[in-house]
């Protein structure tokens, strides 16, 4: 038994919906973020203060030193921009780094759309392994330190821990009540 022989004409069709002027349901492209939404002025003006990277791989390293982080405020927009550079014994040439546009700023949670890579030299052979999308640092308490909610390395899968601080000259000094005489 072979297969049928195939038919002399084709089937006839009814024509459907044109397919000119069909658009996807999914997001071709976000837009950009135009204004940073700020719900609380109090963490804003602390995020200002930010000015140091610590990376938790090498936090507690003997020798380890923050890297830098510029949070820049121009027409309603905030951005962020930083690096840390490991200078820690057996971990040189390894670094993180952010960059991205903030989109929010409320009670204890930073919403920045942008990447954070982190180079290992023995992960994937020192190649950058990249977080991208909307990145979620949070805050908690009194503290002044924002840590990547989202910080899991994808390439080995180890808990990056990467945290914005405020630089020791930009810490707030709280108000003092005046002395009674």
């Amino acid at each position: 038994m072979y297969p049928a022989p195939p038919p002399e004409k084709a089937p006839v069709t009814q024509q459907g919906a044109p397919l000119t002027g069909l658009s996807s349901p999914l997001d071709q492209q976000k837009p950009k973020v135009q204004r940073t939404e700020v719900n609380a002025e109090s963490e804003a003006s602390l995020l200002a203060g930010a000015t140091k990277l610590v990376w938790g791989r090498y936090a507690k390293v003997r020798g380890a030193k923050p890297g830098e982080v510029a949070i820049n405020q121009s027409q309603g927009l905030w951005t962020i921009k930083g690096r840390i550079d490991s200078t820690a014994p057996g971990s040189e040439g390894d670094w993180a780094s952010i960059e991205g546009t903030i989109e929010r700023i409320s009670a204890g949670h930073v919403q920045v759309r942008g990447e954070a890579a982190f180079r290992v030299a023995k992960v994937e052979k020192g190649t950058p392994c990249k977080v991208a999308g909307v990145l979620n640092f949070r805050r908690s308490g009194k503290s002044q330190t924002w840590r990547l909610a989202e910080g899991d390395n994808p390439c080995d899968g180890t808990r990056e821990m990467l945290d914005l601080m405020l630089g020791a000259d930009k810490r707030p000094v709280p108000a003092q009540s005046p002395r009674r005489s």
